[in-house]
């Protein structure tokens, strides 16, 4: 009788394998994760520099084509959802990574490659606490759990280290800071953002902390007239640099009306890569030093360089 019992478990195992995970992307999907995917390829820089930050480098069978970091993610290659479908399933990944707007944007295209037997998972956090249960997910995803609870445990270990730096500034002695994401339009980042997380662990003060929140993203809209009535509060002027605000100083000071800012009269205006501040990867570290330099010279100058991440 138990020998019947055990070959009936046996073949309902077979039949109904019992996953061994689940996860809920970003546009609600539940992906069931019953074995580690294998052949990956990531449509988002992010994604990219995580799944290496993981261990992973094999299983990466393709990128984007604006990737950065790190070095080995250049060797890749590269695949964008403007190409056909068919360039997909001719490389037979099993998983691909994709951020919301795409999955939003290119539908009939994510379309084609569900019908196709591949998956598609649409992931990009908004705030801290998401970014770690991303980082959760896609070691749910890869099979490296433990990698991502040590990314996790690593990257809050160094916050707090920083917040130690910065607590020694008395709160009346720092600085005030406007910090841009966008200047064409006068955007800044939204209060729960991953660059406002960087600047507060800094030690600034945002002085933009009601700018309203555009959608969920990590943007705010504040506009030219807001920062100009807090002209001579800003002391220092920062704006992320990159492909999403390709901007520079000489920009920012030669922008109409904004002379009368005190960090631009005081040559107080710095530009930050925006993939440091901006990116939900263990780099924001390097973010969060280089603010804290920017801000504090005389205090922060290398003091935490051994809690960065390798380059």
């Amino acid at each position: 009788m138990n020998k019947i019992i055990i070959i009936c478990l046996y073949v309902l195992f077979l039949c109904f394998p019992v996953f061994a995970d689940k996860i809920k992307d970003d546009s609600g999907n539940e992906i069931n994760v019953d074995k580690p995917f294998k052949r990956i390829i990531s449509l988002y820089g992010a994604h990219t520099e995580n799944l290496f930050s993981l261990g992973l480098d094999k299983e990466i069978i393709g990128v984007s084509k604006n990737e950065s970091y790190p070095p080995k993610a250049l060797e890749k290659p590269v695949f964008s959802y403007h190409d056909d479908a068919e360039k997909f399933m001719a490389a037979r990944p099993d998983l691909v990574l994709v951020r919301p707007m795409i999955a939003r944007v290119y539908q009939p295209f994510i379309k084609k490659l569900e019908q196709a037997g591949i998956i598609v998972v649409s992931l990009q956090p908004v705030g801290i606490e998401d970014m770690y249960n991303y980082w959760q997910n896609l070691g749910i995803l890869t099979g490296r759990e433990q990698a991502a609870a040590f990314m996790i445990k690593e990257f809050g270990d160094a916050v707090e280290d920083f917040k130690k730096q910065a607590g020694q500034i008395p709160y009346e002695k720092r600085k005030k800071v406007y910090f841009e994401a966008i200047h064409q339009k006068m955007k800044t980042f939204a209060a729960h953002s991953t660059a406002m997380f960087v600047l507060l662990t800094a030690g600034g003060i945002n002085i933009a902390e009601h700018a309203s929140q555009m959608r969920q993203t990590n943007i705010a809209a504040f506009g030219k007239e807001r920062i100009l009535a807090k002209a001579g509060e800003i002391d220092v002027f920062i704006a992320q640099q990159g492909t999403m605000n390709p901007v520079s100083v000489e920009i920012i000071k030669n922008e109409p009306g904004f002379h009368v800012i005190k960090a631009v009269y005081n040559n107080q205006v710095y530009m930050v890569d925006e993939l440091i501040v901006s990116r939900p990867t263990m780099r924001l570290l390097e973010g969060i030093q280089k603010i804290a330099e920017i801000l504090y010279p005389e205090i922060m100058q290398d003091k935490l360089s051994k809690r960065l991440p390798p380059k």
